[in-house]
């Protein structure tokens, strides 16, 4: 029987120390990568936890800013509403009322003071009435068409009841005294609107609020009118 060689190239089965090196690196490279994955999930879990933590002190800030931004409008219209509320009461209450035996006769402030301004434009000495806005406003008004000047312009009426408070602000005629041109402006409108009005005028403040010079001097029999004005002069009438 002939012998059959063994072939050269067939493969031997590993020992046991081949095998053991085997699990060796096997297990190496199965911890290197759990380590790699641990510290990938690390990285990612800061990474996120950063954005978040950005992302929330973003919101809390816009947030914030909105939180203010309505607490300040709701504040300005809460101003706004108290301030044409507060108008509007006043402008109800600036009425005079004169109890009569069959009814109420009820007069708006815009009544005395034009009636007081009429009073005080025919005091010798007085140029204009009103501060430089109103006279500035009242010219353009007459110059564009849109209006002849209020009579009432530079005069404040403030009514209670039957009572009366009237501010009157006006222009000086240089070479007027000016307490004389004042206490005739003070008589003529008490006069004017007890009168007229049947009103009781309590207080009369008079404002100069600028001179007016003209070469020509005071107009009309304005100068000779004045000669004769003194502080203690009283019962001036209207119309004189």
């Amino acid at each position: 029987m002939t012998e059959i060689p063994s072939q050269s190239g067939a493969t031997t089965a590993p020992d046991d120390e081949t095998t053991a090196s085997f699990r060796v690196r096997t297990s190496a490279a199965v911890d290197r990568a759990g380590d790699a994955l641990t510290d990938a999930a690390g990285k990612a879990r800061e990474e996120l936890t950063e954005f978040a933590g950005a992302a929330g002190e973003k919101l809390h800030d816009f947030a914030d800013r909105a939180g203010d931004a309505i607490g300040d409008a709701a504040s300005k219209a809460t101003e706004e509403i108290a301030e044409a509320t507060r108008n509007a009461v006043e402008y109800l209450k600036n009425n005079a009322t004169i109890p009569s035996e069959r009814g109420t006769t009820t007069i708006a402030n815009e009544v005395v003071e034009k009636i007081a301004g009429i009073a005080a434009r025919d005091v010798p000495g007085v140029y204009d009435l009103g501060g430089n806005t109103s006279r500035v406003i009242s010219s353009l008004r007459e110059r564009f068409g849109l209006g002849e000047e209020s009579k009432g312009q530079g005069v404040h009426a403030r009514l209670s009841g039957k009572e009366a408070d009237v501010t009157v602000v006006l222009v000086l005629e240089y070479g007027f005294v000016v307490n004389s041109v004042c206490d005739k402006v003070r008589e003529k409108v008490i006069s004017a609107v007890e009168a007229l009005l049947g009103l009781d005028v309590t207080n009369v403040d008079v404002l100069v609020d600028d001179v007016h010079h003209s070469e020509t001097g005071p107009q009309g029999d304005a100068e000779q009118r004045a000669a004769s004005y003194s502080s203690d002069t009283r019962g001036i009438k209207v119309g004189q």
